[in-house]
């Protein structure tokens, strides 16, 4: 057997590390990018295809998707630091225990919810006060799209542990296959064409279906056909059985991870109804805006799981000073993206506000204020990604969630509603800065000074060597 069949090819314990970081962030950064892009190109077929009542139905029902695989992105995150952890100790025995339990409890947890949301996809929409007109469409939507999500949520979980072992390259190749396959095939099941009928808006949940499905497969084909040394072998399928202690781990250090989604996502559900509350012209540019910060964060996420998997690989090889300098350099790599990116959307703020709000040239200055006051800020939130995931890297998974909890719910909400009788809408944008400085203080000091570093994600065994995991 050839040992690039077993030996990892993207060691992260070795070699210059700012390029290393840099190269591994972005493929990470590309999928976002993608990712968003895809979401776009599709919402565009609907809206010109179908008209305004299936765009309404696909981001209801979308909506929920996105919020179910929230609930999974702290067990994906936790498996990559366990892989990572477990490759940068060189006990491939232990990651692949961490793959198959993880495969196990990831296509269970999908079934589960894929029934769930196929049966009761009427009554989850109705309580998000779907509009009415819409809901039959969205109800349609959501249960193609339901049949499509245990292979979504296992591509996730592959992609994670893939890049937890150090390759976001090829995460990045599949993400491409699927996502020019989801939008060639939306307008052709949507209108149809020779034998295939026109299915409408359940045409487009189709052909999210059949790309999650395909990429998957292709995926799991790749694996075996390149004999990867994390695939489970015909005589490792026994790893699939679900180890208590690995799940365990993995619902402890993985919940919290996940709830920080949540808590990002309610505090922006809570500030877009403080905004709400100044009428429409300043929610629309308030929206433009939050279209733009997407991409001005899409750095600092990149980096953070770039820096996640390098720190894991360096802590599973006891190469704490390789911690240290990863962390520094994640922070000056994000520092120089983020605000390149800032200063570029800055230059261009005002035409692109115009492009989406048309003429009210009301809207576009306070789209162009908003950004200003709010946009530097993201510099400093990057700051905090990279230094939560050093530390979340560790096993401390508690003490970021605790700070993300406090710079967003008791400091920048509160701020926004104490001050908004004397401060009005100004209030709402001041305390993005202001939230961020909280964050990054406070992630500072416990980087600084707490005791993340004796944190561990799970005893380890001892190591076996590559050549004994053969």
């Amino acid at each position: 057997m050839s040992p690039s069949t077993t030996q990892p090819k993207n060691s992260l314990i070795e070699g210059p590390i700012g390029r290393t970081l840099f190269a591994f962030s972005l493929p990470i950064l590309l999928s976002s990018v993608l990712q968003s892009l895809n979401a776009s190109v599709n919402a565009v077929w609907i809206g010109r295809l179908l008209g305004e009542r299936a765009l309404t139905a696909s981001a209801n029902a979308n909506t929920l998707v996105f919020l179910l695989l929230g609930t999974l992105f702290g067990l994906g995150l936790a498996v990559s630091v366990m892989v990572g952890q477990s490759l940068g100790g060189k006990n491939i025995e232990l990651a692949k225990r961490t793959i198959g339990t993880g495969v196990t409890l990831f296509v269970s947890a999908s079934i589960v919810m894929a029934a769930a949301g196929i049966v009761f996809a009427p009554h989850v929409l109705s309580a998000m006060n779907t509009p009415p007109d819409a809901l039959p469409l969205a109800a349609s939507y959501l249960r193609v799209i339901c049949t499509a999500m245990p292979g979504m949520f296992l591509y996730a979980f592959l992609m994670m542990a893939m890049r937890g072992a150090g390759d976001a390259k090829t995460p990045f190749v599949f993400l491409c296959f699927s996502a020019f396959m989801d939008v060639a095939l939306n307008p052709l099941f949507i209108r149809g064409l020779g034998p295939i009928p026109p299915m409408g808006i359940a045409g487009s949940a189709l052909a999210s279906a059949v790309a999650q499905w395909v990429s998957l497969l292709a995926f799991v084909v790749w694996l075996y056909a390149t004999r990867h040394f994390l695939r489970l072998a015909r005589g490792e399928l026994r790893y699939l059985r679900l180890d208590p202690a690995i799940v365990r781990t993995l619902v402890v250090k993985g919940v919290p991870m996940g709830v920080q989604m949540v808590v990002m996502s309610a505090s922006m559900v809570a500030m877009i109804r403080l905004v709400n509350g100044y009428g429409s012209r300043t929610t629309a540019a308030y929206g433009v805006c939050f279209q733009l910060w997407n991409y001005i964060q899409m750095p600092a996420f990149s980096v953070g799981s770039a820096v996640s998997a390098m720190v894991a690989q360096n802590i599973g090889a006891q190469r704490w000073d390789r911690v240290t300098r990863i962390t520094h350099a994640g922070i000056w790599l994000n520092v120089l993206m983020t605000s390149l990116l800032v200063l570029a959307l800055t230059v261009v703020n005002r035409p692109v506000a115009a492009m989406f709000l048309g003429g009210s040239m009301e809207a576009v200055e306070i789209a162009v204020h908003i950004h200003r006051v709010v946009s530097w800020s993201f510099v400093l939130f990057g700051i905090s990604i990279v230094l939560s995931s050093t530390v979340r890297s560790t096993g401390a998974v508690m003490a970021p969630l605790a700070i993300l909890f406090t710079s967003l719910w008791l400091v920048r909400i509160p701020f926004a509603t104490a001050f908004a009788p004397t401060l009005h809408q100004e209030s709402i944008w001041w305390s993005f800065p202001i939230g961020s400085v909280t964050s990054v203080t406070l992630i500072v000091l416990y980087y600084r000074f707490g005791k993340w570093r004796e944190a561990r994600m799970l005893p380890v065994t001892p190591a076996l060597n590559l050549s004994e995991s053969r």
